[in-house]
């Protein structure tokens, strides 16, 4: 049997580039590339629901609880099996976004989030979590403004508290996360991110070509 894949989450507020890094990190090194919400065809839905403009507006709470079943339905789907055959995942969000977004940015207590994300996700967490660090002026500048969701329309009160709850959580766990200067251009920060990832983990798996 393979030994147990690793799992690389990358945070950061929305326009930090997360999109386009978990891409080429999970390309460099031959890994499972996903991403939340929506990475499951139960978890397409869940984000139309949390996420869609157009549709009526939720609870915070009710958020909460639909990026949680996301996250469940994507551990059950698609982290999980592939953890257990051995490959290494690369995922854009993990359970960082919900501390972040429903906890500073929307003021849910964070105690309690903690102890859903960890239900939701069997207990699984990141062997790394990198938090790509960009100023919240310079990351909404990159957003599409006609084509932004539910959570990229907030204001940028809340925007600078999910990017503060970011840093508080890298903060508080030097062990499990890296932080890193997103702002960069795509190929230097590219670069940065292979680096850290193979000194926090060690050994890289090689791409197959």
């Amino acid at each position: 049997m393979s030994s147990r894949g690793r799992l690389i989450a990358l945070e950061g507020v929305d326009g930090c580039g997360k999109s386009t890094q978990a891409v080429l990190l999970a390309d460099a090194i031959g890994a499972v590339s996903t991403a939340e919400p929506g990475a499951t065809t139960l978890g397409a839905t869940l984000r139309r629901l949390a996420l869609d403009p157009g549709l009526p507006a939720i609870t915070d709470r009710a958020e909460a609880l639909l990026m949680a079943a996301d996250r469940a339905q994507h551990v059950a789907e698609v982290i999980g099996p592939a953890l257990d055959e051995g490959r290494w995942v690369v995922t854009e969000r993990f359970s960082g976004s919900t501390l972040a977004y429903q906890g500073y940015g929307r003021g849910l207590d964070l105690q309690e989030l903690a102890r859903l994300v960890s239900w939701a996700s069997g207990g699984i967490t990141p062997d790394l979590t990198v938090l790509l660090d960009v100023g919240s002026s310079v990351a909404r500048g990159r957003l599409d403004s006609d084509r932004a969701d539910r959570l990229e329309r907030l204001d940028a009160g809340f925007h600078e508290r999910v990017r503060t709850g970011y840093r508080e959580l890298a903060h508080a766990d030097p062990d499990t996360w890296v932080v890193l200067d997103g702002s960069g251009e795509v190929g230097a920060v590219a670069q940065q991110l292979l680096a850290a990832v193979s000194a926090r983990l060690g050994p890289l798996p090689k791409r197959d070509r």
